[in-house]
């Protein structure tokens, strides 16, 4: 198999649990919400963990005290891809509340991350004050939905096919390999 294909990553907004306030809302309500209790989730919580652990991730979900809704974290991650880092925002959102347990509906929070990629924390402070780019974001998370993506991960090559779900590495790497095969043969 052939390894050295050129990739570009575009991270897309889409919205797990698009009936989340936009303010957000305890963790211990959405639990119960989606869930039944935070006790029914407990079980998944112990799934979730451990296969994080074999990849060397520490997923800690005692420290989540909010449920955020994601409009402003997509955001985040759209301004990043202006100086090439939305990866790496969309890294340190993942790393700050699932590992940090931070508070992704608090502002001050948000801006702190931004900043920790390299946006300017006024500039970004503004703009979350605002509605720059909610619409956007909202109409591609609508789109992906409207295109039958369901959960998350989801892939899409090449704009031709697409995965859905947690796969392993080379099994992406074979779907990358037909997605350049495929544009070749055009």
């Amino acid at each position: 198999m052939k390894h050295d294909i050129p990739v570009e990553v575009h991270w897309r907004p889409y919205f797990l649990n698009d009936w989340i306030p936009r303010g957000g809302m305890s963790r211990k309500q959405y639990l119960t919400t989606k869930f039944g209790s935070p006790e029914q989730y407990e079980g998944i919580a112990q799934r979730v963990a451990a296969a994080a652990a074999q990849e060397g991730l520490v997923y800690a979900p005692d420290k989540i005290s909010s449920q955020p809704n994601t409009v402003d974290a997509h955001r985040l991650i759209r301004w990043a891809a202006d100086i090439g880092r939305s990866a790496q925002m969309e890294q340190r959102l993942m790393d700050l509340y699932f590992t940090e347990g931070g508070d992704l509906t608090k502002k001050a929070v948000l801006v702190q991350a931004a900043a920790n990629v390299g946006l300017d924390p006024g500039e970004v402070s503004a703009a979350l004050d605002s509605d720059k780019d909610v619409e956007q974001v909202t109409r591609e998370a609508e789109s992906a939905k409207e295109a039958g993506i369901e959960g998350v991960p989801g892939f899409i090559f090449g704009g031709r096919f697409a995965i859905s779900g947690a796969q392993s590495p080379e099994y992406l790497a074979e779907a990358i390999e037909r997605a350049a095969k495929e544009d070749a043969a055009e």
